[in-house]
């Protein structure tokens, strides 16, 4: 006989007790539908934050070689912008000797004859020339590329012998003709080697 209290039929007959709306779930497979859905709730969160994550590090990384662009392009413009201006200083320098050559090569042929009379004040007017031509010629040994410095030198010297000097019978030109020659070619070569990079255009219609 079975227990006393206990239906072999019926609603209560498999051990579930009889709730006022029917028969209750078994407490077991309660549990496993709560524990997976759970589990899908944590791996929803894990794929998100995931994705958050790997959101932010693309973020940063485009941000970052946009910056390293942006500073690569400073960078080019800075060297342009600096090459520029030491080229326009060694032209300024440049001008500045020739503008002295060219007064010491005119005081050469005013030159008096015999040489050492003051004549029209000859002596008292080239004497600032020739302090200005060979300031000048230091201004390019400083400034300008090395390859410069012998021409420069070679050059002043001829000019202060055709100045201060007896060039012989020689003429003013002829006796500075190599030297002169010697200098202007090393100057234009200079010029052409410190020439500054090719700027290209940039963003914003901006040219770097």
């Amino acid at each position: 006989m079975p227990p006393p209290g206990r239906r072999t039929d019926g609603p209560g007959a498999l051990g579930c007790p009889a709730g006022p709306y029917g028969t209750m779930a078994p407490t077991g497979q309660g549990n496993g539908r709560k524990g997976i859905t759970m589990a899908a709730d944590l791996w929803t969160s894990v794929v998100s934050l995931a994705g958050v994550a790997l959101g932010g590090g693309l973020t940063a990384l485009a941000q970052r070689a946009t910056q390293r662009s942006a500073e690569r392009v400073e960078e080019r413009r800075q060297a342009v912008a600096a090459a520029e201006s030491r080229r326009t200083e060694q032209i300024d320098v440049l001008k500045e000797f020739v503008a002295c050559a060219q007064a010491a090569e005119r005081a050469a042929y005013r030159r008096p004859d015999p040489w050492g009379d003051d004549e029209d004040g000859w002596m008292t007017q080239t004497g600032p020339v020739m302090t200005a031509l060979w300031t000048a010629s230091g201004n390019v040994t400083l400034l300008c590329d090395d390859t410069l410095r012998q021409p420069v030198r070679t050059y002043g010297h001829a000019l202060n012998a055709a100045v201060w000097r007896d060039i012989g019978e020689a003429e003013v030109n002829e006796h500075l003709e190599e030297a002169k020659t010697a200098f202007m070619d090393a100057a234009r070569a200079s010029l052409a080697g410190s020439r500054p990079p090719e700027r290209t255009a940039g963003s914003g219609g901006q040219v770097y």
